[in-house]
């Protein structure tokens, strides 16, 4: 078994490390500094599984690895239309395409493409809808610098088929996964498990971008708490409407949050970094679909539209 990690920054990486330090096959696709700094040193991890260092292959182009049986996308999903044709050869060769993004991925619904996450369907053209397992992430991290990883918040990292089937494939990468010291239980229902992290980035991720608040600062303050409520109401009423029921309510889910580390967002971070905003996957992806299903998310179009008014002003526009 041979797993490229595309996408080896604080999620990614982690992965691959985990995974080569379990005797896996892996190689890595990186960039910059990054990537040399792999390449000369390997990858340097301090994370719930202790402190550790790997030496894995890495390459700026996923079409320096063949024999590929796994590619794990790990970039965020506002990069895909400068990588896809990347992965030609990889579909080609017969790998599996195992998407652990944030947000709605672009295979969400196979019969319509999400034009917020893949404008005029060009991912779905390239990659096959059966190649494809997905995965939620649900564990946290960060690059301490080039080459050296710092993760945290657990190992858990579900995956599934699209048709909620146990194939071979997803078997072998699951205990893949167990013996590198994850957890990536198979689940029957991925998107269900995708709603469920999604509905809490729709409502936190703008707001905390917003209002520049760490993630226990917007749930302490009881205003902006409503707020959070009523985003994350309708991104529910968003997935019912697309016949997924995520078993969960709003107060579930702020509660949930409390646990978390009073932390910036991952959207806050990428903004104070003058980096693109994950926005499109998250919020515009909601978006899309409320006003495809007919679904009213005025507190989620609100929100999208003012952080993409911001976004346009960080990047001088």
């Amino acid at each position: 078994m041979r797993i490229a990690v595309f996408g080896a920054g604080a999620i990614g990486g982690f992965i691959a490390a985990a995974l080569a330090r379990s005797g896996a096959d892996v190689c890595v696709v990186a960039r910059g500094e990054h990537l040399e700094a792999i390449r000369e040193h390997g990858l340097h991890v301090t994370s719930d599984l202790g402190e550790f260092t790997v030496r894995v292959p890495a390459a700026e182009d996923l079409r320096a690895f063949d024999d590929l049986d796994y590619v794990l996308v790990t970039f965020k999903s506002h990069q895909w239309a400068g990588v896809l044709d990347q992965f030609e050869d990889a579909v080609r060769a017969g790998a599996a395409f195992v998407t652990l993004q944030n947000g709605l991925p672009f295979w969400y619904e196979r019969e319509r493409a999400l034009e917020s996450v893949d404008p005029g369907g060009a991912i779905r053209d390239t990659i096959p809808y059966a190649a494809i397992v997905g995965g939620v992430v649900h564990a946290s991290g960060h690059i301490l610098r080039p080459g050296c990883i710092a993760q945290s918040g657990g190992m858990l990292y579900p995956i599934g088929e699209l048709d909620g089937s146990v194939t071979d494939r997803i078997s072998a990468l699951s205990e893949a996964f167990l013996q590198a010291g994850m957890h990536a239980p198979i689940e029957p229902d991925i998107r269900r498990n995708i709603w469920r992290k999604l509905v809490n980035n729709t409502a936190l991720n703008p707001v905390s971008a917003l209002t520049r608040a760490t993630v226990q600062t917007m749930l302490r303050d009881p205003g902006t708490r409503e707020v959070l409520r009523a985003a994350i109401d309708e991104a529910l009423a968003v997935a019912r409407a697309t016949g997924v029921e995520p078993g969960v309510d709003a107060e579930e889910r702020l509660k949930w949050a409390e646990h978390i580390a009073d932390v910036k967002t991952s959207m806050l971070q990428d903004l104070e970094a003058g980096k693109p905003l994950e926005l499109e996957p998250i919020a515009g992806a909601v978006v899309e679909l409320a006003r495809r299903y007919g679904v009213p998310a005025p507190h989620v179009e609100t929100l999208y539209a003012l952080t993409k008014r911001l976004e346009r002003a960080a990047a001088g526009f």
